[in-house]
């Protein structure tokens, strides 16, 4: 585990297509030991020793300052921000190395590009708005189920999906149906309902198909790789409350093809209890730092 979080080139994940994602050769993001549905493990990352940060302060504070917002956060309300965009490279360098890199990878391409790390506290996220050049704009940490961004903006300007059944390309037979059934499910579906998921892995869907239900349902600007299972790449597309959620076992193979009508893919989210195991790990942490908590009454 390297000691700072990875904010590399963007996440890679196509929606439209049948098959297994390319691999750029000296791509190790999606290289993975472990089978699907294996758990991960929590491991503390490694931190300085307290000597090496008695003057970081202001880092300090700040995780301080996490740490009581998850004592207190619950899986589902708005997201606790904590800019930290002008806090000085020493500072900022505990801040990396306590967090590191966590299961869940976030990009968001549409008016900014923001990159996000989920960090080894899970529900706690780092993420990064950067400029047309890739110069950063604003760097800051948030406390979340799923970042603000996934939640605010992924549909804004979701579009129809259009229904018109006339002249399909050839070789498009089986796709039809689960058009007009997409279709009434993302007009429907309102928050709390149950998610509606089409396995298309079991459907008699050709490669013609499948494209052109990609085509149709377009392209959304969150893309977001999911580790915790194996690897699950999930991609929004341009309709509203629809994702394209593809698992792939450690070689990289696809073993799961679902559309998923709902506002954010369960897989992506940090649930109740991790909030729970997040606060009892930087307690831990802090207090090797002689940092005073404070508990909950």
């Amino acid at each position: 585990m390297p000691d700072k979080p990875y904010y590399g080139r963007p996440i890679d994940i196509p929606v439209i297509g049948v098959g297994s994602q390319p691999q750029e050769e000296d791509d190790l993001t999606f290289n993975f030991d472990k089978l699907p549905g294996e758990m991960h493990t929590y491991d503390r990352p490694p931190i300085p020793e307290p000597e090496e940060v008695e003057n970081l302060t202001v880092a300090k504070d700040t995780l301080k300052a996490i740490l009581q917002s998850l004592q207190h956060y619950t899986a589902g309300e708005p997201a606790i921000a904590f800019d930290i965009t002008d806090m000085d490279a020493a500072n900022i360098d505990l801040i990396n190395q306590v967090f590191n890199e966590g299961e869940v990878s976030v990009v968001y391409e549409a008016d900014t590009s923001v990159q996000i790390q989920e960090s080894v506290l899970t529900g706690v996220w780092r993420i990064r708005s950067l400029n047309e050049t890739g110069d950063l704009l604003r760097d800051t940490i948030e406390i979340a189920d799923i970042p603000s961004v996934v939640r605010e903006k992924t549909f804004a300007n979701a579009t129809t999906l259009d229904t018109n059944l006339d002249n399909l390309p050839v070789g498009v037979i089986n796709a039809p149906p689960l058009i007009v059934e997409i279709a009434e499910q993302s007009e429907a579906w309102q928050v709390g309902d149950t998610p509606h998921v089409i396995n298309l892995t079991l459907l008699p869907l050709s490669s013609e198909d499948l494209n052109f239900l990609g085509h149709r349902l377009g392209v959304g600007p969150i893309t977001i790789l999911s580790r915790g299972y194996g690897n699950c790449r999930i991609g929004s597309t341009s309709k509203k409350n629809v994702w394209w959620v593809k698992y792939y076992n450690s070689e990289d193979i696809l073993i799961l093809n679902t559309i998923e009508v709902v506002d954010v893919p369960e897989v992506a989210k940090a649930a109740p209890e991790d909030f729970v195991d997040s606060t009892k790990r930087l307690a831990e942490i802090l207090k090797i730092y002689d940092v005073e908590i404070e508990h909950e009454s």
